[in-house]
């Protein structure tokens, strides 16, 4: 029978945190589950774990060359079979209940896709915290594009809706021939769900909490990096190309692309500094004096709260 969701889990070098995702997985109420595990040519002993799993719901996907995060996952799409498709980091979890809950509006509103909340867990000892107010996301009911793009413009915010991992059903997925750009190591889940919502998905939220981010001291090993900001401009540039945005989406764009315009300034204007090379940096500086309010804040503070809004992990 075709199990109600397909969990695809794109895993590299996660032999430590792989089983807590796997397990939390397999723990959903109400709905029937398959997990789909892709290994991105790891090192360690991810793939052995997965394998070991002796339930037929798992499934193992090897991966010939390493693809990054959004090459994993479409594997893993392409090998599911489920109603709806969810993607589960290696280092998260899920609660028992997420699934239904969110299918169960879904269906309610005739929606293609589901956001959840999500709670923020340290995992060396700190409080956890959840994102987004309940009463918030109740009263916003429905995630639109607008909406989805104004909540990711470079550092103006701690969380943003990036962060939501959206469940899509899986036939609308393959109508509109959705898939993560494999070019993006980092921001290719904004793509992909940006690019659903302008396909005329819609995008219901439940508000309660159901998926669980886990924070480990040092998991952002490396700061974000200016080819990776290049790398999402040309990427939103094929997006403002490929869709028609109204108004309000338009100037939701508008400030995103401001935003990253700054963040690349940025991130060119501390390279300078760290080179030693001043009239590279005054020149920058000319150019964009909005980049340079940023060094307000302590570079390293800053570039690794700039990473953070990324969600960026080192790892596919």
């Amino acid at each position: 029978m075709q199990p109600d969701v397909s969990f695809v889990i794109a895993a590299y070098n996660a032999e430590a945190t792989l089983g807590r995702a796997i397990d939390s997985a397999l723990a959903q109420q109400g709905v029937t589950v398959e997990v789909i595990v892709v290994d991105d040519c790891s090192s360690d002993a991810t793939i052995a774990l997965a394998r070991a799993y002796a339930d037929p719901r798992v499934r193992v996907v090897a991966l010939e060359k390493n693809r990054g995060p959004g090459g994993a996952r479409n594997a893993g799409l392409d090998a599911a079979l489920g109603r709806w498709v969810a993607v589960l980091d290696s280092d998260d979890a899920v609660l028992p209940d997420r699934l239904s809950a969110m299918i169960g509006r879904a269906d309610a509103g005739s929606a293609a896709i589901a956001v959840d909340n999500i709670v923020v867990v340290h995992d060396d000892g700190r409080p956890s915290e959840v994102m987004f107010a309940e009463s918030y996301l109740e009263k916003l009911g429905n995630l639109t594009l607008a909406d989805f793009i104004s909540s990711n413009v470079v550092f103006e915010a701690t969380f943003n809706f990036g962060y939501m991992k959206p469940i899509f059903l899986r036939e609308y997925l393959e109508t509109n021939e959705l898939r993560y750009d494999e070019n993006l190591r980092i921001g290719e889940d904004y793509i992909l769900l940006a690019s659903a919502l302008a396909r005329g998905g819609g995008c219901i939220v439940e508000p309660a909490v159901g998926y669980a981010y886990h924070v480990r001291n040092g998991s952002i090993s490396r700061v974000l990096e200016l080819h990776h900001v290049e790398a999402m401009q040309r990427a939103d540039a094929i997006f403002e190309a490929a869709y028609w945005l109204d108004g309000e989406a338009k100037k939701a764009f508008t400030r995103r692309a401001r935003s990253l315009s700054r963040a690349a300034s940025f991130l060119s204007l501390v390279a300078h500094i760290k080179q030693r090379s001043p009239l590279k940096a005054v020149r920058t500086a000319l150019g964009d004096p909005a980049a340079v309010r940023h060094l307000r804040m302590p570079i390293e503070v800053r570039l690794r709260r700039l990473a953070r809004q990324f969600a960026y992990r080192s790892g596919t």
